[in-house]
């Protein structure tokens, strides 16, 4: 069979491309350049290898794969769809199709062995449609890797500390591709999968590993809507969001983050039944726990009259102050809060007007007072 098929190929080739460029509207055009070449190459060496497999079919191809390969990656690069390159190799088909069986029938022969040629034609194109699809799916997979890396970089100059410098950060986001937003904010959470992460909190937003956290970046986070999408990524773990920021800013909002979910690990903070903390609810937790050691100084000046007692009578006096401070010195709403009586907490308001004396009526003391209480983290009953 070999014998009367390859005086047509020559001539083939030049009828498959002539019926590609007036069939596929994507290729309706004249087929020159890069891409041109290597269609021509392409349905050159597709006839070439199709003969040499009728007269030999244990040979093996993966060597020839490569170009089908490559057509099929140019696609990709070239931002086109699968779409037209598909339709020419079906187009191609019926053409050789055409083309091959008036030549097996000239030369006499038999109708099964021409359907038999039929078949084998239409396995091949689909073996090279085959080809061309992995072609496509791994330079888009690449694609997909570099975009993914390229907002990796950018997330990570955007929370940098000390701030990158605003034009790098542009020129980033424009490699990346992701617009900037006028307003963003930063979630932190355990793990190491920044790239799921972001992609579960939605199609905008870009992701960072920042040991032993992983950082996203939420563009908007305050649209409506916006927020129960966000809490709904959260179902397995606990993240916190930051404050809501200009972009400069982001990376105040992931400090911000970092720092509440290091309080919530330590036990400082009780996230209660929620999966998404907002750094903006703790921002005292957050103020005393920039310096410590000054807040524990503070604290203990401002709690030292308390020390001469028991440490049972310590913990009802510190909670009764704290609960005092709170509720702006109304006894009915202490006594509630503390489930005591009235007249207990009237009690007790009288041994720490004998600690503290004229502090509890002095503003600043009274300030001072709540902030050493709420350092320790002094309960609310």
């Amino acid at each position: 069979m070999g014998a009367a098929l390859r005086p047509e190929l020559p001539g083939l080739g030049d009828e498959i491309i002539d019926a590609i460029s007036r069939g596929v509207p994507d290729y309706a055009r004249p087929l020159e350049g890069p891409f041109g070449d290597a269609l021509r190459v392409g349905v050159a060496e597709a006839l070439r290898q199709f003969v040499e497999l009728v007269e030999n079919p244990q040979e093996d191809r993966a060597a020839g794969r490569r170009v089908y390969v490559e057509l099929g990656r140019a696609e990709m690069l070239a931002g086109r769809s699968l779409d037209a390159l598909l339709a020419a190799y079906r187009l191609g088909a019926r053409v050789a199709w055409r083309r091959l069986a008036a030549a097996g029938e000239a030369a006499g022969l038999d109708p099964e062995t021409l359907y038999l040629l039929a078949e084998s034609i239409f396995a091949y194109i689909d073996e090279l449609s085959g080809e061309s699809i992995e072609g496509y799916a791994r330079e888009q997979s690449a694609a997909a890797g570099e975009l993914q890396r390229l907002q990796r970089r950018l997330a990570a100059l955007l929370i940098q500390d000390p701030a990158a410098d605003a034009s790098a950060i542009e020129a980033a986001a424009l490699e990346a591709g992701w617009p900037l937003p006028r307003r963003l904010a930063a979630i932190v959470a355990e793990g190491e999968d920044a790239d799921r992460l972001a992609l579960r909190l939605g199609a905008d937003v870009i992701g960072v590993q920042v040991p032993p956290h992983v950082c996203a970046l939420v563009p908007d986070p305050d649209a409506p809507g916006r927020r129960p999408q966000l809490e709904g990524a959260f179902a397995d773990r606990v993240g916190v969001l930051g404050p809501t920021v200009p972009w400069r800013g982001a990376g105040v909002s992931a400090a911000r983050a970092r720092a509440t979910l290091g309080l919530l690990q330590e036990g400082a903070l009780d996230a209660g039944r929620k999966t998404l903390i907002s750094a903006d609810d703790h921002s005292l937790a957050l103020l005393l726990s920039a310096d410590r050691r000054l807040a524990g100084d503070v604290a203990s000046a401002a709690l030292a009259p308390l020390e001469g007692e028991t440490a049972a009578s310590r913990d009802r006096l510190s909670r009764t102050l704290l609960a005092w401070l709170r509720h702006r010195g109304r006894t009915e709403l202490v006594a509630e809060a503390l489930h005591v009586h009235p007249q207990t907490v009237r009690y007790r308001l009288g041994r720490l007007r004998e600690l503290y004396g004229e502090r509890l009526d002095d503003p600043d003391g009274r300030f001072e007072l709540e902030l050493a209480l709420r350092s320790t983290a002094a309960p609310s009953r």
